[in-house]
């Protein structure tokens, strides 16, 4: 004979009318769980810590306005406009008051600017994130918590393409491998930008370059093509 459940035992008004409070009160904390996981993506939900939570993406546009590039003996001035995204990762050196940043998109375009004899240029520069971000090394560091500031430092490697380079190329002494084709670059140590920041994601602030920052022709790691002297960006949550 099997054994009776709870709804056979008790079939009195008293019992069915904690059945259905108990089925209730079950039903709503699972429902506030969910609600909950949905609001941690918010900046007003990060809570005491300050800092955002982890397995969160993050979009960013980025925008650096004349950008010092120098290629070979030709000195050009570019404006750049794109975004950039991130991943928040535990950072097991300090994981109370910072978090890792892996980058999973970044791209910044702009105009090749006048050949320098009346002649318009006609092509672009694109920088892109040239690999998967496996090793991640950027940082977001929460260095005061009342008011809140931060330091983001990101590390970046990209490859830098250089589309109908011909007029460009003969003015700075280099050849590309073939004729109409994009020349291709790419960073010999990953740049760093730093930003000093009183919220995240940041509202328009400014980043700076740590150092000039080399690019190569992948096949040749030895010879330095060009160089971004400054990347002053401004960086802005989407």
């Amino acid at each position: 004979m099997p054994a009776p459940n709870d709804d056979e035992l008790d079939q009195s008004p008293e019992g069915t009318d904690r059945r259905k409070f108990l089925k209730g009160a079950a039903a709503a904390a699972v429902g506030g769980v969910a609600a909950a996981g949905g609001l941690l993506g918010t900046p007003e939900a990060w809570g005491q810590s300050g800092l955002p939570p982890i397995g969160a993406e993050i979009p960013c546009s980025c925008l650096a306005i004349n950008t010092p590039l120098q290629i070979r003996t030709a000195l050009v001035s570019v404006d750049f406009r794109g975004g950039i995204k991130v991943r928040v990762d535990v950072n097991p050196d300090d994981p109370v008051n910072s978090v890792r940043l892996r980058v999973v998109g970044h791209k910044v375009s702009g105009e090749l600017p006048d050949v320098g004899d009346g002649r318009q240029g006609g092509g672009t520069i694109t920088i892109e994130q040239n690999d998967v971000d496996v090793d991640a090394k950027s940082l977001l560091r929460l260095t005061q918590r009342f008011p809140p500031r931060y330091e983001q430092i990101m590390v970046l490697s990209f490859t830098m393409t250089i589309d109908q380079p011909d007029d460009l190329m003969r003015r700075a002494g280099v050849r590309a491998p073939r004729i109409y084709e994009p020349l291709v670059l790419t960073t010999k140590e990953p740049a760093q930008l730093i930003g000093k920041l009183t919220q995240f994601p940041p509202r328009g602030d400014l980043y700076k370059l740590q150092n000039p920052v080399d690019l190569i022709l992948p096949d040749d790691p030895d010879t330095t093509i060009a160089t971004i002297e400054r990347f002053p960006v401004k960086v802005g949550g989407l």
